[in-house]
């Protein structure tokens, strides 16, 4: 007995067009989204914000060697890294009292640049301070875990001890962050040098060698399973 052939009808030649066009503009489109997703504007390296007050890490943490948690004081004791409170700048900027003197330190009591601070602190209103750095809300990331093993703030965001206005030097993509994890070495530093962003171990040679010794020694085990951190 012949079997026949099945044969599709005339009207599905149609549905192979319209395949095709679905197939390529889906390729389009997964470029296009890969494209945009890892481009620096979307990850804002170099986003450069201008602040309500012009502070200068250059001046404060370069010049005048002001340890990073002097204002960012809970980085290595929790999650977030904090924005200074109002009361921070002022234990250095206060302004003049009715009676003539500073109610506490006067540094520049009278700028006009501190304006925005001297209000905050009159009606206890936080300044608008504009954010630099913002991973995506699905994403965990602890300050204080990568502080505690040696991961310097340089690592993350550059040389702020040199930025009279801050910007964003890495692009903190997803891709970076796995390659970190994978090989912690080049990035990794006596945790008492964490927020000295000039230290160096020296050549690159040394620094792996640091690193690979600190790893044992701290039993540092990075994960680069997903859900460490998208939970």
């Amino acid at each position: 007995m012949t079997m026949q052939r099945f044969l599709f009808p005339r009207w599905t030649n149609k549905l192979l067009a319209l395949l095709g066009v679905l197939i390529a503009g889906g390729g389009a489109y997964a470029s296009v989204l890969f494209l945009g997703a890892t481009s620096p504007v979307t990850l804002n390296t170099g986003y450069r914000p201008e602040q309500p007050v012009p502070f200068s890490h250059a001046l404060h943490a370069g010049e005048l060697k002001m340890d990073c948690r002097y204002c960012h004081n809970s980085v290595d004791k929790s999650a977030h890294s904090t924005i200074p409170a109002t009361q921070t700048c002022i234990n250095c900027h206060s302004p003049k009292t009715s009676g003539g003197g500073p109610a506490l330190s006067a540094v520049h009591s009278e700028s006009p640049k501190l304006k925005p601070v001297h209000e905050s602190w009159r009606t206890g209103e936080s300044v608008d301070w504009v954010r630099i750095h913002r991973l995506p809300d699905y994403v965990y990331f602890n300050h204080s875990v990568h502080i505690a093993r040696g991961v310097s703030c340089v690592t993350c965001h550059g040389r702020v001890d040199k930025m009279d206005v801050v910007y964003q030097a890495k692009d903190q993509s997803m891709t970076w962050c796995i390659d970190c994890h994978r090989n912690p070495a080049p990035h990794l530093r006596p945790v008492e040098e964490v927020t000295n962003l000039a230290w160096s171990a020296g050549s690159e040679e040394e620094q792996l060698a640091l690193g690979k010794k600190l790893i044992e020694e701290n039993n540092i085990k990075p994960q680069t399973n997903c859900a460490v951190c998208h939970r």
